[in-house]
């Protein structure tokens, strides 16, 4: 009823608002390799989720995953399936879903291993805050 003519507002053009402020999925080593070293030596925060299809807790953060990348345009959202991409979890030694790795200047700065929405975002921010402090 009704559905034909909608009315709800058009999608922002890419580049708008902060730029790159959506969750990049990865589903290639040579993407995961160019992604990767883009960001490895930049100061820029790095937030990787690294999930799988079957995983229940995954789905249930995928929204929240992709409403913090709109809400923290400068940092760097990227999504790994660790089926897909076995080598890359294994280098950052995932072994449960999902895990949230934090990094900048190509280092881990911070881990969250399971759905943890509250300290995830408490993460980001405090390491968000931090950005130009080094360690």
């Amino acid at each position: 009823m009704g559905g034909t003519f909608s009315t709800s507002k058009p999608k922002p053009a890419a580049g708008e608002e902060g730029g790159e402020s959506a969750v990049v999925a990865v589903h290639s080593k040579a993407k995961w390799d160019e992604l990767w070293d883009a960001h490895k030596n930049t100061t820029k925060l790095v937030v990787i989720d690294f999930s799988a299809s079957w995983c229940g807790p995954c789905k249930m953060m995928e929204p929240v995953f992709k409403e913090m990348a709109g809400r923290f345009t400068d940092v760097a959202f990227l999504k790994v399936d660790v089926d897909e991409l076995a080598e890359v979890a294994r280098t950052w030694r995932v072994e449960a879903m999902p895990t949230f790795v934090l990094a900048r200047g190509g280092e881990e700065v911070g881990r969250i291993v399971g759905a943890d929405k509250d300290e995830l975002e408490k993460t980001i921010n405090t390491l968000r805050s931090s950005s130009s402090s080094t360690t």
